[in-house]
């Protein structure tokens, strides 16, 4: 079940956000503060909306989508539980994403994140989403990246 981060809602994400952020630090070389809490890469704010995955009452999954145009979107962030991951629940949850959001679409994988890749090529395919573009692409943020970018309306890539 897909749920739009809001205030009541927004602890959640954020204490799923450290687990994302713990599991990708060996690619990014961060570590925690001294708090012990990883500094966040996207934060929810302006463009960016924050969205929850639900398998019954159990938060699973984590997104978030930066908007760009009224049809043009990104995935910045996304993480499923590794408990949850060949349950099929992270295809699902792309896959609600974009039926919610229909448009141009780009998601990016960091260098040594190939199952990241892996996972999102099996994502469009089984969406049945076609004409999707890969390609690697110089992110001013993260640097050498994987990049596919699809549209899952009508309309071509452009």
């Amino acid at each position: 079940m897909l749920i739009p981060v809001d205030t009541h809602n927004l602890p959640v994400y954020l204490n799923l956000a450290q687990a994302y952020e713990a599991e990708f630090s060996v690619l990014t070389h961060k570590s925690p503060g001294a708090d012990g809490l990883f500094a966040l890469d996207t934060v929810l704010e302006g463009n960016v909306t924050g969205y929850l995955w639900y398998d019954n009452e159990t938060p699973v999954g984590l997104a978030a989508i930066a908007q760009y145009q009224k049809d043009e979107f990104e995935v910045c962030e996304f993480y499923i539980v590794p408990r949850y991951r060949k349950a099929g629940q992270g295809a699902q949850f792309a896959h609600t994403l974009w039926a919610k959001q229909p448009g141009l679409w780009t998601i990016k994988q960091i260098v040594g994140a190939e199952y990241a890749t892996q996972f999102w090529r099996r994502a469009i395919a089984s969406a049945g989403i076609e004409g999707m573009q890969e390609d690697t692409y110089q992110d001013p943020y993260w640097g050498k990246v994987t990049r596919q970018r699809l549209r899952n309306d009508t309309s071509p890539v452009s």
